[in-house]
């Protein structure tokens, strides 16, 4: 598989195109901003519709925010699937929900286009080092084909099982980030309340068990005071509530997950849509009147 197309070129999308690029893949861009198009255009890429696209490439990946932007794209007479040519792979690597990704699958086979839901993890630092951890759901033959694709974006691809289940794998990876970052937010809300140098207290509890790569990703931000996006709390909300959906589905209570998607409309309510999730810190310190940052010399 040589032709890629790419649909969906922001905060991790575009990383990922430019990674395939330097690998040596053709890659066909799309995205609703011109603007993202014309910057990975500028990386070597070629811009092209969708029906085009799917026409012409390979593999088509998707890395949208959500799935009716997913159905958006694959489906009508301007969609990739109605413009197919027969063996075409979808690799979906958006965050959604597991009845999405089966149905999605269960279309394309109409089509004669296979597909896998891929989500991914490692946040925009990830995207840009390549390093990204890819959760799969689908046939092993299709993974199989797009492995050396997969390759050029992510390390760690593993297939989790049948059409559904790397989404759900994703979904149970964002309940274990995003409270690993509501707890560190409460431990270090209750530090800088006592009046400790949080910078050192960091360093002093980073190698035990407290120790996580969600400690050591977000602490220097936080004491930086810079809750530029990696992972908006626009997306991580919208996984969350994902997650909830399922729960409920499935009849599985999940009371700390609950309690943080309250935590996200809250941060929502107080203007930080667009703010990086490692900001739940912020709603912690309006509510215990506290800022969390270095120690003044």
């Amino acid at each position: 598989m040589q032709k890629v197309g790419f649909v969906g070129l922001g905060i991790m999308g575009k990383p990922m195109a430019s990674n395939l690029l330097k690998q040596g893949y053709e890659v066909y861009a799309n995205d609703v901003s011109q603007e993202a198009v014309a910057k990975v255009v500028s990386m070597g890429a070629r811009a092209a519709s969708l029906a085009e696209m799917a026409k012409e490439v390979d593999v088509v990946i998707t890395m949208l925010p959500a799935a009716q932007h997913v159905y958006s794209v694959l489906t009508g007479e301007a969609g990739v699937f109605e413009n197919a040519h027969p063996g075409l792979v979808v690799v979906d690597m958006s965050s959604i929900g597991p009845v999405d990704a089966q149905e999605i699958a269960k279309m394309a086979a109409k089509y004669q286009v296979e597909t896998l839901d891929a989500p991914v993890s490692g946040g925009e630092p990830g995207a840009i080092a390549g390093t990204l951890s890819i959760m799969v759901g689908g046939k092993e033959e299709t993974l199989t084909k797009v492995r050396p694709v997969l390759e050029s974006v992510g390390k760690d691809i593993v297939l989790v099982g049948d059409h559904g289940s790397g989404v759900t794998a994703k979904l149970t990876n964002q309940i274990i980030v995003n409270l690993n970052i509501a707890a560190m937010s409460e431990g270090l809300v209750l530090a800088a309340k006592a009046g400790i140098d949080i910078e050192k207290m960091y360093h002093a509890i980073r190698g035990g068990l407290a120790g996580s790569s969600v400690l050591d990703a977000k602490v220097p931000l936080i004491l930086e005071r810079n809750f530029k996006p990696g992972g908006t709390i626009k997306i991580n909300m919208k996984d969350i509530t994902n997650v909830m959906q399922t729960a409920h589905d499935l009849d599985v209570p999940l009371p700390l997950t609950s309690q943080l998607l309250e935590i996200f409309h809250s941060l929502v309510a107080d203007g930080k849509l667009m703010a990086d999730h490692g900001s739940v810190v912020q709603y912690y310190e309006k509510i215990a009147n506290v800022i969390v940052k270095k120690k003044e010399d």
